[in-house]
């Protein structure tokens, strides 16, 4: 039903482009066909001022038929002239519009009025020229984000460790204190090697656009891994983890979906106050898993949860939290590799990410 209606919208939207070129064509054959009675009426006019008046008839004609044809063609092309500039009128402006748009500007928008306001062709070059600004112009700003939040990370822990080890110059310092300091130069260098990681695996996966090295493995031994491995984050917020799924056997990429639940895991854990509860969950629906991860809180404001999944995004403008914005735009690209969906739902302090994946790879 779905393949249907979209064949005959495909059909419908072929259509309306024919229409204008066919209307078009009708308008340069009619400025060629106004173009050919001037052309006569001039040689009529001609004729009737007796300017071949004494001409034989051989040569008349022939200048009969020269002129008509020098005619046709000289106001031809000036007709053309005239009103091709109109036609090109929408083509400069969208032109115009790529070239603000190459140049940098961003906030360029481009409207069509009267009778192209209402084709249906001009509509669909206006909504996707503007949908492109739109996005160009949120892809700047959450690069130029990036560039000052994540040079902001980046140089506090380097920060951090100059000042430690400097610290640690110092002869007079006890054991104690030297524990200290190289805890805390270890725990910056830790989070500078996470932070350099998370880049990277985004720019691999983002280069990947096919599923390699599947096997089959434990699903749910996987995601308790995942859980371990943050257990030094979940103790230090009295977080009270709740696992309820039993044993499931999955096809996939082992190395990139651990990817996954490290993330949401780790989403999840930043993200709940202390002592509250992460639980996760694990079901079987038909020929897929439905993976959940949920956390209390504050939750995702509504008017940012469309863009939770962009790369350098952050919800928390504040930068309260660590973070680079990487982590669900890893999860998303992974999950679409495993030909699987994502998903959250954000309401009365409860935020639950659900990611939808398939028990068997097929090829």
């Amino acid at each position: 039903m779905k393949k249907r209606k979209g064949l005959k919208a495909e059909l419908q939207e072929q259509t309306q482009r024919f229409s204008l070129v066919l209307i078009w064509s009708i308008v340069c054959f009619f400025v060629l066909l106004i173009a050919v009675f001037l052309a006569i009426g001039l040689v009529f006019l001609l004729v009737r001022l007796n300017v071949f008046k004494g001409v034989p008839q051989e040569i008349r004609m022939s200048n009969f038929v020269l002129i008509l044809i020098l005619t046709s063609a000289v106001m031809g092309w000036a007709l053309v002239l005239l009103i091709g500039k109109i036609p090109l009128i929408p083509i400069n402006r969208f032109v115009n519009g790529l070239n603000s748009l190459a140049a940098g500007n961003f906030k360029t928008r481009i409207s069509y009025k009267g009778l192209l306001g209402h084709s249906h062709t001009f509509q669909e070059i206006t909504e996707s020229f503007n949908k492109l600004a739109k996005e160009l112009e949120s892809t700047e700003m959450l690069r130029s984000d990036f560039i000052n939040n994540f040079s902001h990370e980046f140089k506090t822990p380097i920060v951090s460790i100059a000042g430690f080890a400097k610290l640690l110059k110092k002869e007079n310092l006890t054991d104690e204190q030297r524990k200290q300091y190289l805890e805390a130069i270890e725990e910056e260098s830790m989070r500078l090697a996470y932070m350099a990681t998370n880049i990277l695996n985004l720019t691999k996966i983002e280069n990947q656009e096919i599923l390699t090295d599947i096997t089959q493995f434990n699903l749910s031994e996987q995601v308790r891994f995942a859980v371990l491995l943050l257990e030094e984050k979940w103790v230090k917020k009295n977080i009270d983890l709740q696992l309820d799924f039993d044993e499931y056997m999955v096809e996939a990429n082992e190395e990139l979906l651990k990817q996954v639940w490290i993330n949401l895991v780790d989403n999840a854990v930043k993200f709940s106050p202390r002592g509250g509860t992460v639980s996760l969950d694990i079901r079987e629906m038909g020929g897929s898993f439905l993976v959940s991860v949920s956390n209390g809180g504050q939750g995702i404001p509504a008017d940012k949860q469309k863009m939770i999944f962009r790369k350098f995004y952050q919800a928390d403008e504040s930068h309260a939290q660590e973070g680079n914005g990487i982590g669900l735009a890893i999860v998303k690209k992974i999950v679409d590799l495993h030909d699987g969906k994502v998903s959250f739902a954000s309401e009365n302090g409860l935020t639950v990410f659900t990611v939808e994946l398939p028990k068997k790879q097929w090829f």
